[in-house]
């Protein structure tokens, strides 16, 4: 629905917590479908910023570049809390999610993609959080690609591997690549990978 200044009434916002993240409390009320306002309710919202996401892709060898890290929020997840991911990191103020896609795969997986292929960006769980990431896929020679990277003034401890395609497409159906941004990117990976092929080296997936 369109949205105007009169959908949605905040009567009161207030700071709970301030710190490397912020959690927001809100009073408010927003226009009901059915026509009319919704009775005052009380929502926090946990800001911590806007993200990218890069999935590094060897169009050559057909082989992507995968991360394993330690994550507090799948602290009690079966699989346990190293999860295996794709290169991301935080916009910084004055910074374009471009610039930041190419410091991360520096940091985190010590490469510079050679294309950067925007794939979308899309709001991670807007029921609690206004986070949004913006995900790329990012050219790359695989060739030496590997070891452990992250920056140790943010205690970062990522091992970085490069497994074939068909490898981690088994991986996130068998629910070990389980978080949002791997997942979106490689089922994007998936339906575009044929085209990426033939536009970044002519060539056809076997």
């Amino acid at each position: 629905m369109d949205e105007s200044p009169a959908d949605v009434e905040i009567l009161e916002k207030a700071t709970c917590y301030d710190g490397f993240f912020r959690l927001s409390k809100y009073r408010l009320r927003h226009r009901l479908f059915a026509g009319g306002m919704s009775p005052v309710m009380s929502r926090e919202l946990f800001e911590r910023g806007h993200a990218v996401a890069v999935l590094l892709y060897d169009p050559v060898r057909d082989r992507v570049v995968l991360l394993e890290q330690f994550r507090i929020g799948a602290l009690e997840a079966p699989g346990g809390p190293w999860l295996v991911e794709i290169v991301a990191g935080i916009v910084e103020d004055g910074e374009t999610p471009e610039a930041v896609a190419r410091r991360e795969c520096r940091e985190e997986a010590g490469v510079e993609p050679s294309i950067l292929e925007p794939i979308c960006s899309y709001m991670v769980s807007p029921g609690g959080t206004s986070e949004t990431i913006s995900l790329y896929c990012g050219r790359v020679n695989s060739e030496g690609i590997g070891g452990l990277h992250g920056l140790a003034d943010e205690a970062e401890d990522i091992r970085v591997s490069t497994v074939a395609f068909d490898e981690a497409w088994a991986m996130f159906q068998a629910g070990r690549i389980n978080s949002a941004a791997p997942v979106i990117a490689l089922q994007w990976l998936a339906m575009n990978r044929a085209d990426l092929r033939r536009r970044w080296t002519g060539e056809m997936p076997r």
